[in-house]
C-alpha cells in the first residue's frame, strides 16, 4: 500500500479536486492506497470536507489537529499513522500534480530511500523566491547533505526510516532533517508546478526565513562554529591593531591619530560579541523549549470510512 499524507490549511476548495486526481493516478497504475488529511486547523470548513470524503471513500482518512501547529508538525503526525510501505507526502493546493507521481515512485524503485519531486520552475513570486533559496541554504547546513538543494514538499520515501525518529518529541520539527537520520539514498526527480489555483500560501518571506533561521538552530551546530569563527578572526584583527598601535608608538612617540576609528573597531567588537551571545541564547531557548516536553501535536479527532 501506497500513504498519501497532506497536511490540510485553508483548503476548502481543492480537497474533492486533489483526492479526485489522487484517485484516477492510482487506479490507472492498479496500486492500493489510502490517503490522509491532517487538517492543521486553518480556521475555514475544509474538516467537513474532509469528513465528506472519507464517509465516501474507504481509502480517505481524516486527521484533526487540536490547534494550528504548521506544516511539518501536521507531517509528522500524519507520517506515524500512514499504514503504507511507502509514504508520499504532497501539499493541498494543486501545485504539487498527482500526476508526476509515477515519475517519483519509479525512481524509488530503484533504490532509493528518499526521492524529492522540485519544481522544474518556480511558480511564486521573487520574494517568495528568495527566501525559498535562503531556507534550502539553511537546510543544507541542517541536513548535511547534497540533495537538500532539491527538497521539496512533494517526496516520497520507503517507510521504515520514520523508526529513525519514532522517538522524536520535540515542537521544532523539520521532516527533511529527519529523514536523514534514517536515510542515506538520496535522489530527485524534476516535475511540473501548477500555479495556485485557490487562496494564498500560509508561507510568507518572513515566515520562511524564521524557519531557516529556526532549522540551523534546531538541528546544526553550523550557527555556533561561525560564532566561534567570528570570535577568533575579531580577535586576531584586535590584535594586529593592538600590534600597530604600540609599533607607532614606540618608533614614533606619539598616538595614533584618530579616534573615530578606535570607536568603529570598538563598535564592530560589541557586534561580534552580542551576535555570538544571540546565538548562544537561541539554542538555550530551543534547549529550554525540549526540556519542557511539549508534544509537537495533538489529535483531537479522527475520521475515516
Amino acid at each position: 500500500m501506497i500513504s498519501v499524507v497532506i497536511p490540510v490549511y485553508r483548503a476548502l476548495n481543492s480537497l474533492e479536486e486533489l483526492y479526485a486526481r489522487i484517485n484516477v493516478v492510482f487506479c490507472g497504475i492498479g496500486v492500493d492506497y489510502e490517503v490522509l488529511f491532517v487538517e492543521d486547523c486553518g480556521g475555514d470548513d475544509s474538516w467537513s470536507i474532509i469528513q465528506k470524503l472519507a464517509r465516501d471513500h474507504a481509502s480517505v482518512r481524516g486527521i484533526k489537529m487540536s490547534r494550528n501547529y504548521g506544516q511539518h508538525n501536521a507531517l509528522l503526525c500524519g507520517v506515524r499513522e500512514a499504514r503504507g510501505s511507502v509514504i508520499v507526502t504532497m501539499d493541498d493546493d494543486l501545485q504539487h500534480p498527482p500526476e508526476e507521481l509515477p515519475k517519483l515512485l519509479n525512481k524509488l524503485d530503484e533504490g532509493y530511500d528518499v526521492v524529492y519531486g522540485p519544481p522544474e520552475s518556480e511558480q511564486h513570486g521573487l520574494l517568495r523566491d528568495l527566501a525559498s533559496q535562503i531556507t534550502k541554504i539553511a537546510l543544507q547546513s541542517a541536513m548535511g547533505a547534497e540533495s537538500a538543494r532539491h527538497a521539496s514538499a512533494f517526496r516520497v520515501f520507503r517507510a521504515e526510516i520514520r523508526d529513525a525518529f519514532s522517538a522524536y518529541r520535540s515542537p521544532s520539527v523539520n521532516i527533511d532533517v529527519l529523514l536523514t537520520w534514517g536515510a542515506a539514498r538520496f535522489a530527485a526527480v524534476h516535475v511540473r508546478h501548477d500555479s495556485r489555483k485557490y487562496g494564498e500560501s500560509g508561507y510568507t518571506p518572513r515566515k520562511l526565513i524564521r524557519h531557516a533561521l529556526n532549522m540551523m538552530t534546531g538541528f546544526s551546530t553550523r550557527p555556533l562554529q561561525m560564532a566561534s569563527m567570528l570570535g577568533f578572526v575579531f580577535s586576531l584583527f584586535g590584535a594586529c591593531v593592538l600590534a600597530y598601535v604600540c609599533i607607532h608608538y614606540l618608533f614614533y612617540g606619539s598616538r595614533v591619530p584618530g579616534f573615530a576609528f578606535l570607536a568603529s573597531i570598538i563598535a564592530i567588537f560589541s557586534g561580534v560579541q552580542l551576535l555570538a551571545l544571540g546565538v548562544i541564547g537561541e539554542y538555550i531557548a530551543l534547549m529550554y523549549f525540549r526540556s519542557m516536553e511539549r508534544p509537537p501535536y495533538l489529535v483531537r479527532e479522527q475520521t475515516y470510512s
